[in-house]
């Protein structure tokens, strides 16, 4: 169809096939009466983001469409949303509103088919009900293309009620009434069926906009993986067991300056951890203990290395202890397969000392007494002159001072460290106990209830926030209505 604008003589063409009753000219923006063919008024072009052009094509649902006409209209001074109108090849409605980014696609439906309840608070329209949202006010900003009515630019009503992402829309200009009814389509839908470049972006949340994620799908979705788990976990409990694969204790004297390779041992089933526990008989000492666990297969190396210490005392009347002689670690995700270890070892070297002596003389006037360090003391027991030295030999030089001639004279050629080691005492000989091994032990733990529990309650945790996110998400939604279901502080 084709009309000549009786005001600037400009063609307007339209590849539709219905009746028209009035037109926007796309040169001189005038809205032409066809009966009359005449300008009712000049109206504006809509500019305000549009995306969509008069005589456009697009395919929605498998239906065909062209864009007729565009209406933006106005809710106060600075609240615009767009209407496309759309016809299909049988002549059929249908209506495209965007607004802030959000989409929103609607037909026509009978009136009679609605059902007001609660005060108009609640509409039924094919058994569901619809809650009320808002009451708008509403005028026509601007407008372009082809229409089968008069357009009214008096005051508009628009009541709007909703149910999740769909929607019921009584719109009320002068004494004609029209219900649509409306359901949320992607922005991406519409660029995809019109081939736009680009979209108006989101803003805010749409009235009838969904949740980012489908919960009763995805909440079916974690429940069948919670099961899968828990029947996996099931039969590894019932197949699987287990196993100390590796045990052996080594000498430090062994692998001092050295690695020892261990004999092979096999780890059966799927991926697990190895856990290695070692030992040593550290006391106020430590020990170190190296692994290289190697995969025979391919030659990989995984290194590990544990401090083993111990210690204790005695300090402001309080005995404390620190450390043990047990720690363990475990080499995570080993496949299974054949292996061995490297192994390197050492240990803090005990500290030598002398056993602690003491040698009176069979007169009583010469006293020898020697200290865990080594340091020999002689006194004369009738003045009481003390002297120290390095060691017993040191005694045996001395032949000038009084003590040193005391001694020659009492014990003549007799061997000092001999005296001293008969009359030794029972103490302790030494600083540290001489821990001389360490055992290594590894066992195989190929069912772990650890990671069974972790995935569990990372499942149990989506779906709560996928319950508390959708519920806010409701909430935010509704904030804007006059009657909304949620209170708010």
């Amino acid at each position: 169809m084709h009309y000549i604008c009786p005001v600037c003589k400009t063609e307007n063409t339209i590849d539709a096939d219905f009746e028209i009753s009035e037109y926007v000219c796309k040169s001189c923006s005038n809205l032409i009466d066809i009966s009359k063919n005449i300008s009712a008024k000049v109206v504006k072009k809509p500019v305000e983001s549009v995306v969509l052009e008069v005589g456009q094509k697009g395919i929605i649902d498998g239906t065909d469409y062209t864009v007729t006409g565009i209406i933006i209209r106005k809710y106060g001074s600075t609240v615009f949303w767009r209407e496309y109108y759309l016809k299909d090849k049988k002549g059929g409605n249908a209506f495209l509103s965007e607004s802030d980014g959000h989409w929103v696609f609607l037909h026509v439906i009978n009136a009679m088919d609605v059902k007001k309840k609660l005060n108009d608070k609640v509409a039924e329209f094919h058994m569901k009900n619809y809650r009320w949202y808002e009451t708008t006010q509403c005028t026509i900003h601007a407008a372009a293309g082809f229409f089968e009515d008069s357009l009214n630019f008096s005051i508009s009503n628009y009541k709007e009620y909703v149910n999740g992402t769909q929607m019921i829309s009584q719109e009320q200009s002068g004494s004609n009434t029209e219900f649509f009814f409306g359901k949320h389509i992607s922005k991406y839908k519409v660029k995809k069926a019109f081939n736009i470049l680009s979209l108006p972006n989101y803003s805010g949340i749409g009235i009838v906009q969904p949740f980012y994620v489908n919960v009763t799908q995805a909440i079916n979705i974690l429940a069948v993986s919670a099961l899968i788990i828990c029947l996996i976990q099931l039969y590894v409990v019932g197949t699987r067991t287990n196993a100390l694969v590796f045990e052996q204790e080594i000498n430090f004297a062994d692998v001092a300056d050295k690695e020892m390779v261990s004999k092979s041992f096999e780890l059966s089933g799927g991926s697990a951890p190895l856990n290695v526990e070692v030992s040593s008989n550290v006391d106020n000492s430590w020990a170190n203990v190296g692994l290289g666990l190697v995969n025979e297969k391919n030659n990989e190396i995984v290194f590990a290395s544990k401090d083993i210490e111990q210690y204790h005392g005695y300090e402001d009347g309080e005995n404390w202890s620190e450390g043990s002689q047990r720690e363990s670690f475990n080499f995570c995700g080993v496949a299974p397969g054949n292996y061995h270890f490297v192994i390197s070892a050492e240990r803090q070297e005990p500290l030598k000392t002398s056993q602690p002596a003491k040698y009176i003389s069979p007169d009583g006037n010469l006293s020898i007494s020697r200290e865990e360090n080594g340091t020999v003391s002689v006194t004369n027991q009738s003045t009481f002159e003390t002297t120290s030295f390095g060691d017993a030999k040191m005694i045996k030089k001395d032949s000038v001072s009084t003590l040193g001639q005391l001694v020659h004279k009492i014990l003549g050629k007799a061997d000092i460290d001999s005296l001293l080691n008969a009359n030794a005492q029972a103490e302790s000989i030494s600083a540290t106990s001489e821990n001389k091994s360490v055992k290594i032990k590894a066992e195989w733990l190929p069912v772990s209830f650890r990671n069974f529990a972790f995935v569990l309650l990372f499942l149990i945790a989506l779906v709560l926030g996928l319950y508390f996110g959708r519920r806010a998400f409701e909430r935010s939604k509704w904030f804007n209505s006059s009657n909304s279901p949620y209170t708010y502080s």
